[in-house]
């Protein structure tokens, strides 16, 4: 099976976003005039002129296409955004594993959080990889694009609730202005690259950056893009910034198939010394061959998402009854390999506001059977339409063997992403979806995460047909009610007392919590640190 989807995301302007994000893998094409870019069947043996000893090529095997969008305000590719994360800066950048902001392009993370005009000044002698002084106004470019009610982008959800505007002060000077004091942005800049206004004002710029133009200020600057094959990276000389490039040349491959990933870094012929969504059954042979692999455990999650006009789906008591059926601990167990809990909140155990929901749905087929029974529903048929990915493939047979136990017919459709969300932007009539999700690669914070699956203007609430309905109009409500509370201790509570809702009405909702994997080699790499979201962060790696 493919492992191409970094999570099943959709976004605004869905076809166009979908087209060339990593959830849906499609090509690239990129033409010929652009820069560092090539559009040809291109060999992954292109290493960017090799070197040796310190200045040899670090060579990486990422588990996600490179085929997707690499604008940096509407990606939700593994690969483009762990990739931008080395090319690019924001005025805030976060710790990989934290998440906690430290100063980036900016000279210095704001001394007060909750204040509602935050001042940045940018670093002195900052350049964009085309030699170019970073300015003032290239801040205030992206965040215009961020902001401009005319432009969709994915990276509009994640400020336009609580940045106001951004404004030039002078030429290393600028003020983001919030609506209300809101501390949790600090962490958000990360997601606000700053890039060249003199490069992506041009016409037709955006839709090159789509398919791989990359021009940062960031460690590494792109020098080949090679759609469906790999990307290559070198040091960038002028940079001076806070996270030194420890490599000379970086060949990052695009290997979606668990097979050919895990031989790449396998044996003595190994071709790389690092590799990320390593398969849990090729963990112990891995470790004997001398390699260190690691997890962590975040969001990433099979969920289930129901058609609410689709009865009897409707009824709040028949998703329910479909969650207490499902054998969790099995599935932990025997798809997970142990590499994994089954979901006592929307939230992962992990996150810093996390709550065990009031309704948790630990596997209880009586309950199941009665919440049925009680909805009046006999005879129940249901179709599964679920993405390929192969973890979530091998949880199938536990849902379909729990749902059967309980007397509903269950059928089970894996079929290609793009086939799947083809079908939901095309308002195709269907009953249940079984995907994977991560918002952690965006951030950590609850209201993030939660509006990033829930809200009004959210597709995947316009996938589920749920926004009509009084719960969630309500709900709708809380949410935006808690991001506006300054108060963090009441804020968390809130947070809680909402997901709480999300639990028990069941619309779209994690059913397992699971790890990710990466394998490195631990005789030739030092200072890696396994993140619980796709790809892979280089910036405070070297050689041994």
């Amino acid at each position: 099976m493919r492992d191409d989807v970094t999570h099943d995301v959709p976004a605004a302007r869905r076809r166009s976003f979908l087209k060339y994000s990593g959830a849906l893998g499609a090509a690239a094409v990129l033409p010929p005039t652009l820069a560092a870019c090539s559009a040809g069947p291109e060999s992954t043996n292109d290493t960017g002129n090799g070197g040796s000893g310190k200045n040899r090529t670090l060579t990486a095997v990422i588990g996600y296409g490179n085929d997707g969008s690499w604008d940096p305000t509407q990606t939700a590719s593994a690969f483009a955004m762990a990739a931008n994360n080395h090319i690019y800066e924001g005025l805030l950048d976060t710790d990989p594993i934290s998440r906690v902001p430290y100063p980036a392009l900016a000279t210095e993370v704001p001394k007060d959080p909750n204040a509602t005009t935050w001042r940045f000044t940018l670093r002195s002698g900052a350049t964009f990889h085309d030699g170019k002084p970073v300015t003032a106004d290239d801040v205030v470019f992206v965040f215009d694009r961020i902001l401009d009610p005319k432009t969709q982008t994915l990276a509009k959800g994640f400020f336009v609730s609580w940045l106001k505007e951004a404004r030039k002060v002078d030429a290393r000077t600028v003020e983001l202005v919030l609506k209300f004091p809101f501390p949790d942005g600090l962490a958000r800049l990360t997601l606000a690259k700053v890039m060249p206004k003199h490069v992506f004002s041009r016409p037709g710029a955006w839709d090159d950056a789509i398919k791989g133009l990359a021009v940062g200020s960031g460690p590494y600057r792109q020098t080949a893009h090679h759609p469906k094959s790999n990307t290559t990276f070198e040091a960038f000389a002028a940079y001076n910034g806070p996270r030194r490039p420890a490599f000379k040349r970086m060949n990052w491959l695009t290997i979606v198939d668990a097979a050919p990933r895990v031989a790449k870094i396998s044996g003595t012929g190994a071709g790389a010394q690092i590799a990320d969504n390593i398969p849990y059954a090729n963990i112990a042979r891995l470790e004997q061959g001398g390699l260190k692999v690691a997890g962590g455990a975040g969001m990433n999650n099979l969920f289930l998402m129901f058609n609410t006009k689709h009865k009897p789906f409707d009824d709040v008591r028949v998703r329910q009854a479909l969650h207490y059926a499902i054998d969790t601990e099995k599935m932990v167990q025997v798809a997970l390999k142990g590499r994994g809990k089954p979901a006592s909140s929307f939230l992962n155990e992990g996150n810093p506001s996390y709550r065990r929901a009031k309704t948790v749905y630990d596997y209880d087929p009586k309950k199941a059977k009665a919440l049925l029974k009680a909805a009046g529903v006999t005879r129940l048929k249901v179709e599964i339409l679920a993405v390929n990915v192969s973890w979530i493939v091998d949880c199938l047979p536990t849902v379909k063997a729990s749902w059967d136990a309980i007397g509903v017919e269950t059928t089970l459709a894996p079929q290609e992403t793009t086939a799947v969300f083809t079908k939901m932007d095309q308002k195709q009539d269907y009953q249940v979806v079984a995907a994977a999700s991560n918002p952690n690669q965006f951030g950590l914070d609850a209201d993030l995460i939660m509006h990033y699956n829930y809200g009004p203007e959210n597709l995947w609430m316009q996938y589920t047909r749920w926004v009509d309905n009084p719960v969630a109009r309500q709900l709708f409500k809380d949410m935006d009610r808690a991001t506006r509370e300054p108060d963090a201790a009441k804020k968390k509570t809130m947070v809680q007392d909402y997901v709480d809702v999300v639990a028990e009405q069941a619309v779209l909702y994690p059913v397992v919590h699971n790890e990710l994997m990466t394998a490195w080699d631990p005789r030739e790499l030092g200072g890696i640190r396994p993140q619980p979201y796709p790809g892979i962060n280089l910036l405070q790696a070297q050689w041994i």
